[in-house]
């Protein structure tokens, strides 16, 4: 089990995605980088990360993406209830808690693909 945010929880979320049929299938013609910037982070925590789609896989890296889409941007307590699942984006966002810039339509475009992200990584262990 992998500490949220860690270079470790990164590792098994690429893997993790890239190992589910339904976000494959998602994703196969998607060329798209989303940006993660969590606000406060805990100490040893990787508060940027992206994620980049292209060719049929994704990759989630710590750091900042020197082209991405768009940008996401959360607080910690927003960031673990969405992926514990007790939090959902789109509430997240309407309710003002998520922020995002950049690209909204090619990020609107790819909802199913964030659909299938979301159902990939629910049963991931992960320590918070």
């Amino acid at each position: 089990m992998s500490k949220f945010l860690s270079q470790e929880w990164l590792d098994e979320l690429t893997a993790t995605v890239n190992a589910h049929e339904g976000f494959t299938g998602a994703v196969a013609n998607v060329n798209l980088t989303l940006q993660f910037v969590v606000t406060d982070a805990p100490e040893g925590a990787e508060s940027t990360y992206y994620m980049r789609v292209a060719d049929g896989t994704a990759q989630a890296r710590a750091g900042e993406a020197d082209d991405a889409d768009a940008t996401i941007t959360n607080d910690y307590a927003t960031a673990s209830a969405i992926s514990r699942g007790e939090l959902n984006t789109q509430m997240a966002f309407m309710t003002g808690k998520l922020k995002v810039s950049g690209n909204m339509a090619k990020l609107m475009m790819n909802q199913g693909m964030l659909t299938q992200f979301a159902a990939a990584t629910k049963d991931m262990p992960v320590e918070y």
